[in-house]
């Protein structure tokens, strides 16, 4: 028998041009819970506010070498990256000098193929991680527009408020346009409805125009709205060993046994 071929990490982008939603929240904590079944994952800060890295307990001292060195100055994505305290998870990390960077891209040859660039030793290396994360600003600008042209799939955090599924369409469009210029590979890995309350009545109806939109590109695990889940990034920690019993790990863990299964992953 041959030897088994090893798959390159799959490179996930999180992604919604609105902030607020639980973008970087399901960053951290997907990543986390993922790294606890089992799989070696790398979360890159594309956020010039940093909070994935703040909420993985990176101070500004560890900060290095950051996102903006990876994506700018052509750094080794390896030569960045920092162990966090759940082994197995990595981040590359970020700070406000990323805010500059959209001007920097704008006047380059790469301008929406830089990250791409800077991939790909790290993707050569398939024993260096399963899956690699990258949690974007709330905005289409050139450091999202360059996650999602570097990536294999989008994955869409979305709050069900009334503008969401507005949102969303015009972010539909962008991976369209994206997979017509710059990436055809690039696909939608799902949507997952996030600071959901059963107690509203809007929460259901646009889950409800979501699943009838989208099918089964919705993932059927959904986030609840949970105290302990706003509270653990001001501790450095994700969800898994800042509350395990909260009904905010259970629900990641959730969506990280799903998101394996639609992998092949994860079997029943």
């Amino acid at each position: 028998m041959g030897k088994e071929t090893v798959k390159p990490p799959k490179v996930v982008t999180v992604v919604n041009q609105k902030g607020g939603v639980g973008k970087t929240t399901t960053a951290i904590n997907l990543a986390s819970s993922l790294v606890s079944l089992g799989k070696k994952v790398v979360l890159v800060d594309f956020d010039p506010q940093g909070n994935a890295s703040t909420g993985l307990g990176v101070g500004l001292e560890d900060r290095t070498l950051t996102s903006y060195d990876v994506l700018v100055d052509k750094c080794p994505l390896k030569d960045a990256l920092v162990s966090c305290r759940q082994e197995g998870l990595w981040i590359v990390p970020s700070n406000s000098d990323l805010s500059s960077a959209d001007l920097t891209l704008a006047g380059g040859k790469e301008k929406v193929t830089a990250f791409s660039s800077s991939l790909a030793e790290f993707l050569s290396d398939p024993k260096e991680a399963d899956y690699i994360f990258v949690d974007c600003p709330p905005s289409l600008n050139l450091l999202t527009i360059n996650a999602l042209v570097a990536s294999d799939s989008a994955l869409v955090p979305l709050q069900p408020e009334f503008f969401a599924l507005e949102g969303l369409s015009q972010l539909l469009l962008t991976i369209r346009d994206i997979r017509k210029v710059a990436n055809e590979s690039l696909r939608l890995e799902g949507v997952v409805l996030t600071m959901y309350d059963r107690r509203n009545n809007l929460t259901g109806q646009v889950e409800e125009d979501a699943r009838k939109n989208l099918g089964q590109l919705v993932f059927e695990t959904v986030i609840p709205r949970n105290v302990k889940l706003s509270e653990a990034p001001s501790y450095g920690e994700p969800i898994l060993s800042y509350s395990p019993s909260s009904s905010g790990n259970k629900a990641y863990m959730m969506l990280a046994e799903e998101f394996l299964k639609r992998q092949g992953g994860l079997s029943d």
